[in-house]
C-alpha cells in the first residue's frame, strides 16, 4: 500500500502533460488571430475599434440631436489618433533596425535591435540580430586572420632574412646547418600558406573528393615519418624542436585497409599529430591508433598526447577557426593561427565522418571515425 501512493502522486502530473500540449497547439493556432502576435490582427482590430467608435458616436449623435458633422470631425479624430499609437508602436522597430543598419554599415557590428513585439516584426528584429552577431563574429574573425598570419608570417620571414643576411655579411658560412635551418623557414611559411589555401577552399565550397581504398598502416606509417623528421629541426623549425617526442603508430589489424580521399586524411593526421606535438611534455610519447570501424571501408582513428589536455569548455570550440585556447593555456610558445583542427574538421565532414574530443584520463585524445564507401561522399 505504501509503494502504491507515490504513484498515484504523480498520475496527476502525468495527465497534465497532454493537457499542456493540447493548450499549446490551440494557442499556436490563434496567432493569426492575436493581435499582440500578428500584424494583420492587428491591424484588423484597428479597423472594428474605428468602426466601433464612429457607430457609438453616430448613436450619440441621433440620442442627442447633435449634428452630424461635428460627429463625423470627433470619429475622424478618435480614428487618427489610434491608428497613429498603433502605427508608432508597429514602425519603431523598423526605424531602429534602420538605425543599426547604417551603424552596421560604418564598421560597429555591436549594435543591437531591442525587440520587444511578439509579431512579426518581433521575429524580423530577432533575425536581424542574429545576422548582426553573424557579422560580428566574421569581422572578428577576420581581424584575427589578419593578426594571426601577419604574427606567422613575420617570425618565419625574420628568421630567414637574419640567416641570410649573417651568410651574405660573412658572419656564418654556407653550410648545411645554417641552410637547413633557412629551409625549415621556408617549410614553416609553405605551411601557413597551404593552411591559407585549404580555407579558400573551405569558404568557396567547391572540393571533389577522390576517396580509394588503400592501406592503412604504410599510409599512416609514411605520415608519421613526415612528422618524425620535422622534430629533428632546430630552433628555426615549424614549432620548437621537440626531438624528445616519441610517436608511435598502432594499427590492427595489421592489414587494415579504408575508403577514403588520401589526400585529405592526410591533411587531418598531419594536422592532429603536429598539434599533440606541441603540446607534449618532455620526453611525451604522441599514439597514433587506427581501427576498423563499423562499415565497409570504414576507419576509426585516434590521435593520443600525454600533455595538458583540453579542458571540458574548450573541447567544442577547439575545432573553430582561430581558436587558440587550447596553446595559450598549455603555455605554447607556437599556438599557430588556429586553423589546424579546423582543417582537420572540414575535411573529415567532407568525407561525411565525425571528429571529435573524446575522455581520456591523461593528456588528449581526439577520435575521427569516416564511414568508408558504405556511405557517398561528396
Amino acid at each position: 500500500m505504501a509503494r502504491s501512493e507515490p504513484a498515484a502522486r504523480v498520475a496527476p502530473r502525468a495527465a497534465r502533460a497532454p493537457r499542456a500540449t493540447w493548450r499549446g497547439q490551440l494557442w499556436a493556432g490563434l496567432r493569426p488571430y492575436d493581435p499582440f502576435r500578428s500584424i494583420k490582427a492587428a491591424l484588423q482590430l484597428l479597423v472594428v475599434v474605428s468602426v466601433l467608435i464612429t457607430t457609438l458616436l453616430i448613436f450619440v449623435a441621433v440620442a442627442s440631436k447633435t449634428q452630424m458633422r461635428i460627429i463625423t470631425i470627433f470619429s475622424v479624430i478618435a480614428s487618427l489618433l489610434i491608428t497613429q499609437f498603433v502605427a508608432h508602436g508597429l514602425t519603431s522597430p523598423l526605424r531602429e533596425m534602420t538605425a543599426v543598419a547604417r551603424a552596421m554599415a560604418n564598421g560597429d557590428y555591436s549594435r543591437r535591435v531591442t525587440a520587444v513585439r511578439r509579431d512579426e516584426v518581433g521575429d524580423l528584429a530577432d533575425t536581424f540580430n542574429h545576422m548582426a552577431a553573424d557579422l560580428e563574429a566574421v569581422d572578428r574573425h577576420r581581424k584575427e586572420l589578419v593578426a594571426n598570419v601577419s604574427h606567422e608570417l613575420r617570425t618565419p620571414v625574420a628568421a630567414l632574412r637574419a640567416v641570410l643576411e649573417n651568410v651574405v655579411d660573412g658572419v656564418v658560412e654556407a653550410d648545411p646547418e645554417t641552410m637547413r635551418t633557412a629551409l625549415q623557414q621556408t617549410e614553416r611559411l609553405s605551411r601557413l600558406i597551404s593552411h591559407l589555401l585549404d580555407l579558400s577552399r573551405l569558404d568557396s565550397g567547391v572540393v571533389v573528393l577522390d576517396a580509394k581504398r588503400f592501406e592503412v598502416w604504410p599510409y599512416l606509417s609514411a605520415v608519421i615519418k613526415t612528422a618524425s623528421l620535422g622534430l629533428q629541426g632546430g630552433p628555426g623549425a615549424g614549432h620548437r624542436p621537440r626531438a624528445d617526442v616519441h610517436l608511435h603508430l598502432d594499427v590492427s589489424p595489421p592489414e587494415l585497409t579504408a575508403h577514403a580521399d588520401a589526400e585529405r586524411l592526410h591533411q587531418v593526421v598531419a594536422n592532429l599529430v603536429d598539434n599533440a606535438i606541441k603540446h607534449s611534455p618532455p620526453s611525451g610519447r604522441v599514439t597514433v591508433r587506427a581501427r576498423r570501424g563499423n562499415g565497409p571501408g570504414s576507419l576509426d582513428l585516434e590521435v593520443l598526447d600525454e600533455g595538458p589536455g583540453i579542458p571540458a569548455a574548450e573541447r567544442n570550440r577547439v575545432f573553430e577557426r582561430f581558436n587558440r585556447g587550447g596553446a595559450v593555456a598549455s603555455g605554447s610558445a607556437d599556438g599557430g593561427t588556429g586553423l589546424g583542427l579546423a582543417i582537420a574538421r572540414w575535411a573529415v565532414d567532407l568525407h561525411g565522418g565525425g571528429i571529435q574530443v573524446a575522455e581520456s584520463p591523461r593528456g588528449c585524445r581526439i577520435r575521427v571515425t569516416l564511414p568508408g564507401s558504405g556511405q557517398a561522399l561528396s
